[in-house]
């Protein structure tokens, strides 16, 4: 199998997150996977939404957004608020996930009442956008909780487990890690794998596109997703040192 990069199926992109690419939010990072590239950050909102108002036990929230930007594609995706005001299910989709993902990674009863607001904007899409931007939020919300308890806002630390995310799929009958653009939109079977430092799973988003898929290429996915996994939870470490 030629893949990008010239590199086995069992292999990531190039890789490489950059952190406080963004000067104001709490906490932010850019992160390029390949020809991907996801600029994620985080705000703060001293309130929670109106369901956790009334909770006897104050806690914080996690919520995510996720755009793609004009020019990130080959073809202009519409920016939203100009005329464009449907959030495509796909968006919805990703949001939740990117949610999901990061709430597993932080004790919000810790966080206090108030939101931590993550934004994920795809600068550049050649496939794994929505698995690049769970790890690279990793990176800007631990920068944003240090920060938070630096200005003695929150007493303890939070975070519980780092997360990260990486794509597989099954290409001509073969697994492959981390699918680019081109062979996303070949391959027989789409799966998005998010699991935290600990080798716990957060979430398997398996689908078959394009016919069906064996047990031995689950086995195998999450095998290879797995170590993916690993290389990329690796590389959050040398970034933000090892978790206390």
């Amino acid at each position: 199998m030629e893949r990008s990069y010239g590199r086995a199926a069992d292999r990531l992109r190039p890789v490489s997150i950059e952190p406080g690419f963004v000067k104001f939010p709490h906490g932010s990072a850019l992160i390029t996977c390949g020809d991907t590239k996801v600029i994620c950050t985080v705000s703060v909102d001293e309130k929670v939404p109106s369901f956790l108002e009334s909770r006897p036990e104050p806690q914080g929230w996690i919520t995510a957004e996720y755009a793609l930007l004009p020019g990130c594609a080959v073809s202009r995706n519409p920016r939203a608020g100009y005329g464009n005001t449907t959030v495509k299910g796909r968006v919805h989709e990703i949001q939740r996930l990117i949610g999901r993902a990061l709430r597993a990674a932080i004790d919000l009863k810790k966080v206090g009442p108030r939101t931590l607001q993550i934004d994920c904007d795809v600068l550049q899409a050649d496939g794994g956008t929505r698995t690049a931007a769970v790890t690279g939020a990793m990176v800007a919300l631990e920068l944003a909780v240090k920060k938070l308890m630096a200005d003695g806002r929150i007493t303890q630390n939070p975070i519980v487990a780092r997360v990260a995310a990486v794509s597989v799929g099954v290409i001509k009958g073969k697994v492959a890690l981390d699918l680019d653009y081109k062979e996303d939109s070949s391959a027989e079977t789409d799966l998005n794998l998010v699991m935290d430092h600990k080798g716990n799973y957060i979430e398997v988003q398996g689908t078959a596109e394009k016919g069906i898929f064996t047990r031995a290429h689950l086995d195998e996915m999450l095998r290879v997703g797995e170590a993916g996994v690993r290389e990329l939870l690796e590389l959050q470490t040398r970034i933000l040192g090892p978790m206390s």
